[in-house]
């Protein structure tokens, strides 16, 4: 992934790097780019994968998609592995060096480099730290759990989505910690009237009088989604819409049982969750705050081995979102999500792109900030 916008000379240059292993570390990226684009700058976005030598990467992303569909478990082992043993931790940062040389061609130009993948954080780091990178490098912690491999040393800054979040950087070595509104895109927002909602409804083709579950489990369908959909709907409360993703093996599996209404990759996520009322989901990523943001209860249900577990706990300590461990606990979680009214993350006027913008050293005046965001970027380069 590559997406460019460069005019020499005219408008100052970031460069983000995230990483296609599931939606969430591009997602982040893609909204950051648009912000900074509206702010004024040019902006590169790449693929973290792609900068590794030959088909390390390809090999890197297949690999992962494998565990987390066949062998979740043993994801959950190497991520914990990572987390306590230093020599596969120092094995994996080593790893991230060998996209250093393209790294630092890619970044050239810049006023600052913004990560949202831990292995693309370690590499800028080093590359800081050796005075190869010579502008602000800043990491976006796409994860409301923080993995030792986020954080990086020689990284300028780190922003967090909350601030038990920014905690947990902190005490893991993290320099500048931010607490900063998720990256997601504004067309995430309420339906703004049961008419908007009932339109939703009839372009998904989705019934009208009945209560609904969104069951998202990312763009690869990963986890145990077919026993997740039926103990949806055997709470008798909703019925259950499951997004597939590119999973279609998933998606045949659940035609052939019958249960729920299924959908493949969906392009326009935010309508489809103003038609739903709540939603179900194991991962604890970008769906997750999607979800917040368009104001719908979030309940974390059958969650993915490794992140999965630990950003859930993350969501449900921050008060953003149950977590049903077992079966049993699943109905009064969806009775309560359903009687209570819609959550959102908290309001903070730290955007993301604005922290950029300071710590690159202002906001270029070809296509300014508004004043809002300016005053916010002021604030956070104090």
């Amino acid at each position: 992934m590559k997406t460019s916008l460069i005019q020499s000379g005219t408008r100052r240059h970031v460069t983000i790097v995230s990483a296609s292993v599931g939606a969430g570390h591009d997602g982040a990226a893609t909204e950051l780019a648009r912000r900074l684009r509206q702010a004024g700058y040019s902006v590169d976005v790449h693929d973290f994968l792609d900068l590794l030598p030959a088909s390390l990467g390809r090999m890197l992303r297949r690999t992962y998609e494998l565990q987390l569909r066949a062998a979740p478990e043993s994801w959950e082992r190497l991520f914990t592995a990572l987390e306590r043993r230093q020599d596969l931790a120092a094995a994996a940062r080593a790893l991230s060096g060998l996209a250093a040389r393209r790294l630092a061609r890619t970044t050239a130009g810049s006023v600052a480099v913004v990560s949202t993948y831990p292995l693309a954080s370690q590499a800028l780091g080093r590359l800081r730290r050796r005075g190869v990178l010579k502008v602000p490098v800043v990491t976006y912690l796409t994860d409301l759990s923080v993995h030792p491999l986020w954080i990086a040393e020689g990284v300028d800054a780190h922003l967090a989505l909350h601030a038990t979040t920014a905690a947990e950087a902190r005490r893991l070595g993290a320099a500048d910690v931010r607490v900063c509104t998720p990256a997601v895109r504004p067309a995430f927002r309420p339906p703004a009237s049961t008419a908007e909602r009932q339109m939703a409804r009839l372009y998904f083709g989705l019934p009208e009088d009945r209560r609904l579950a969104l069951v998202v489990a990312g763009s690869w369908g990963a986890g145990d989604v077919a026993a997740t959909v039926r103990d949806v709907a055997a709470s008798g409360l909703v019925t259950p819409v499951v997004v597939c993703g590119r999973n279609g093996a998933l998606r045949e599996a659940l035609n052939s049982s019958g249960v729920g209404i299924t959908l493949g990759w969906v392009e326009d996520m935010p309508s489809l969750m103003r038609a739903c009322d709540v939603v179900v989901q194991n991962a604890g990523g970008l769906s997750s705050l999607e979800a917040l943001a368009t104001a719908l209860p979030v309940i974390s249900y059958r969650c993915l081995p490794g992140h999965g577990r630990t950003n859930a706990a993350v969501l449900e300590d921050a008060g953003w979102a149950p977590w049903a461990r077992r079966p049993e606990d699943l109905p009064e979680a969806l009775f309560a999500a359903l009687a209570g009214p819609g959550r959102t993350t908290p309001p903070s006027t730290a955007d993301p792109a604005a922290i950029v913008a300071a710590l690159a050293g202002g906001t270029p005046v070809t296509s300014p900030l508004t004043t809002k965001a300016l005053a916010t970027a002021a604030e956070v380069a104090r």
